[in-house]
């Protein structure tokens, strides 16, 4: 029974301790998204996110602006200007722009793949190299935006300066957390971060939901409506994130001296979504920016000023829905197909197969395996994309058919694909602690 589990995790001394480890540096991680920078008041801010979405008057409440929702992901770190305001997001950027450079760089592609752990380790540094000039980029910008929106009050030099300094200091120091959470915790640390940032919303989606019930009796109908649905999506998720389909593959017998190997049947798995979140925060980082160069640009007058008003509404989710879904939709198919390319290589895949000699029953090895793949990996992450692009446009849609707005992060893509993943991860590292230490036992 589950409360057996539990039981056991709490009572293994080592297991108790992990998860007790990664509390605590949770707890960390809120005590910072709530210690804002010194020196810039944040009234404003904070007023200006609990009445509107950002830039071109989205409307009220909600997370549907461009910093609502960058602010969803750090968990309101933002909206309190904090140490951490930027969150993992210039990581995240650095190794994304790593991971796409090993398309132009074939050095670097050979040591993100080829050089076993070692080369991964290598890899892993140059991203957290990039992210101390990419967290000074993203701080900059953030805070010279802010300034132009009124949000903030003019800041100068030695205090700008200041803050781009201890903006970098926290994105550098969230980094550190997560990988502590990585070495001496359990699952993958940065994940863990993005979720607590994301769950960390629900105390006031309850406290908003009774607001609105004790207002208008009536909506209770509409968040029955709204949470099964969630519960349908979430459903989907996990089976789409946990959906694989097999290849069979076979192995030759070999026989090395006096002991014969191989000889076995086991299978490839190619998940039906190879890529992840990643398409989602692809598509997502192109749309936020339009809108933030568009509000600004707009603001400054001048003959162009109707054209980037304009150009800002289209890709707003509240004045221009429909366009908006529909460009959002598109990209994150694209860049399903895109991502998947980078991170998986059917010919790397025939040509390691080969090498320890394996083979597809009833395909050549080499070139006639890598088409094969490819044959299956295309038509399996189409199922991928079309699942992510619907994922990535249903908080829109169910949002605007119930009118509930507050516990978005149950049903928006991202944050939902990460949810998902981070629970099913946990599970899976917590169930391999236990089964390793009943076998020791035993």
């Amino acid at each position: 029974m589950w409360y057996q589990k539990v039981r056991f995790i709490f009572k293994d001394k080592e297991l108790r301790n992990r998860i007790l480890f990664v509390l605590m540096i949770l707890a960390i991680f809120r005590l910072l998204a709530n210690i804002p920078i010194p020196g810039i008041d944040t009234a404003k801010l904070r007023e200006f996110f609990s009445a509107q979405g950002a830039f071109g008057g989205a409307g009220e409440g909600g997370l549907s602006g461009p910093l609502n929702l960058y602010n969803l992901f750090v968990g309101g770190a933002l909206n309190n200007l904090s140490l951490v305001m930027l969150g993992l997001g210039p990581y995240i950027t650095g190794v994304i722009i790593l991971q796409l450079l090993t398309l132009i760089f074939p050095q670097l592609a050979k040591m993100y793949k080829e050089e076993g752990e070692a080369g991964k380790q290598k890899f892993n540094q140059y991203g957290r190299i990039l992210t101390v000039p990419l967290a000074g980029l993203q701080g900059y910008g953030m805070l010279a935006l802010l300034q132009k929106q009124g949000l903030i009050g003019g800041l100068s030099p030695i205090i700008l300066f200041s803050s781009v300094l201890t903006i970098v200091g926290g994105a550098v120091l969230l980094m550190w957390l997560g990988e502590l959470i990585s070495e001496k915790g359990i699952g993958n640390g940065i994940s863990f971060l993005i979720f607590a940032g994301i769950v960390a919303h629900f105390s006031e989606s309850v406290r908003q939901a009774f607001v609105d019930i004790s207002m208008d009796p009536s909506k209770v109908t509409f968040y029955l409506i709204f949470f099964a649905l969630a519960l349908f999506i979430i459903s989907g998720v996990v089976l789409i994130t946990e959906a694989r389909r097999n290849i069979p593959v076979s192995y030759t017998k070999r026989v090395r001296g006096f002991k014969m190997y191989g000889g076995v049947s086991t299978y490839l798995p190619l998940n039906v979504n190879p890529a992840g979140v990643m398409p989602i925060i692809f598509a997502m980082s192109i749309l936020l920016f339009p809108s933030m160069i568009g509000g600004v640009l707009g603001e400054k007058g001048g003959i162009l000023a109707g054209f980037f008003e304009s150009f800002s509404n289209f890709f707003n989710p509240k004045l221009n829905p429909f366009g908006y879904g529909l460009f959002y939709f598109t990209l994150v198919v694209l860049f399903t197909y895109f991502y998947t390319a980078v991170i998986f290589d059917p010919k790397a895949v025939s040509k390691n197969l080969q090498k320890m000699g394996g083979f597809i029953p009833g395909i050549r090895p080499g070139e006639k395996t890598a088409d094969f793949l490819s044959y299956i990996l295309n038509r399996v992450e189409f199922i991928g994309a079309i699942f992510l692009g619907l994922i990535a446009v249903l908080p829109s849609l169910i949002g605007g058919f119930t009118g509930v707005t507050g516990f978005t992060f149950l049903i928006g893509g991202t944050s939902v694909l990460i949810m998902v993943s981070v629970v099913l991860e946990t599970q899976r590292a917590i169930k391999a602690q236990m089964e390793m230490r009943e076998y020791e036992s035993f």
